[in-house]
């Protein structure tokens, strides 16, 4: 009798002993060992005390059935609020740093700049990361155009980087604080002769908005080579300079344009045939 009951009692012990299941628990990357008795996954994540919410990953799956030496790994979501090239968006990422971020967005840094490394850990309350990409941009002074590669977070960045001073008085387009983005055109322009000769009134008055229309579909920046010929009213260089212009007349703005146009009809006692022979007739549309 005594031999059937230690025979029993060993038996217990051996069915109890394969019950007990080896487990690793990799918890957002660290490591535990554990030896249970839950039947499934989420049984053991239960007795881990290991929350499982919306957006956490589990492998495997919750439900299924735990058996000797299981790897179970989770790992649990954060926020990450994103700002790329100044447009914000907001993710949830199970990666724990920015670098694996990033990739789990399926967004490369490759050649752009970071607010933070990518080995920057990213804690479950979740991390606000700016990203600059990599841009080609053109800055243009003096007539002349530059392309020029950068990860600039303003205008004003940009022409640091190109070591392009601003004097008094220049003018900038776009915007010193604006964004510039890919293919973005950066003009940089000196103050433009004085406005000594006053446009009479019935001067200014006349359709010169039209006249640019026929001209140059209303362009500043337009160049005829045929002559060659500038900006929306197709000024020569003789003429523009006749009239107190500098530099080339396309890198000045329309406004600045529009007053040499006007000093040129003025100088020609508004005989605009042979200034704008198919189009000065829009003039007194």
């Amino acid at each position: 009798m005594f031999c059937l009951l230690a025979a029993m009692a060993v038996g217990g012990i051996m069915t109890v002993a394969t019950m007990v299941k080896s487990v690793v628990l990799v918890v957002d990357g660290k490591q535990i060992a554990l030896r249970s008795f839950a039947g499934s996954v989420r049984e053991v994540l239960g007795e881990a005390g290991v929350p499982v919410g919306s957006g956490d990953s589990v492998r495997p799956a919750g439900q299924e059935q735990l058996v000797d030496g299981t790897r179970i790994e989770v790992r649990h979501a954060r926020p990450i609020i994103l700002t790329v090239d100044g447009r914000t968006t907001q993710h949830l990422v199970t990666a724990t740093n920015v670098g694996d971020a990033l990739a789990e967005l399926d967004i490369s840094s490759a050649g752009g700049r970071l607010s933070a490394p990518p080995g920057r850990n990213v804690p479950l309350s979740g991390i606000s990361l700016s990203m600059y990409t990599r841009r080609e941009v053109y800055v243009e002074t003096g007539g002349v155009r530059m392309a020029t590669t950068t990860t600039g977070r303003t205008v004003r960045e940009v022409l640091r980087q190109r070591r392009i001073p601003l004097h008094r008085g220049y003018r900038v387009r776009p915007p010193l604080d604006s964004f510039p983005s890919q293919g973005t055109v950066i003009r940089v322009s000196p103050p433009p002769p004085p406005h000594t000769v006053v446009v009479p009134v019935a001067v200014a008055g006349l359709n010169w908005a039209e006249l640019a229309r026929c001209m140059s579909n209303g362009n500043p920046l337009a160049v005829n080579p045929a002559g060659p010929y500038y900006g929306m009213y197709g000024f020569s260089l003789p003429m523009w300079a006749a009239v107190g212009g500098t530099g080339l007349p396309h890198t000045w703005p329309a406004e600045e344009q529009t007053y040499r146009a006007q000093l040129l009809y003025q100088l020609v006692d508004g005989r605009w045939q042979g200034q704008w022979r198919e189009c000065g007739s829009r003039l007194f549309g």
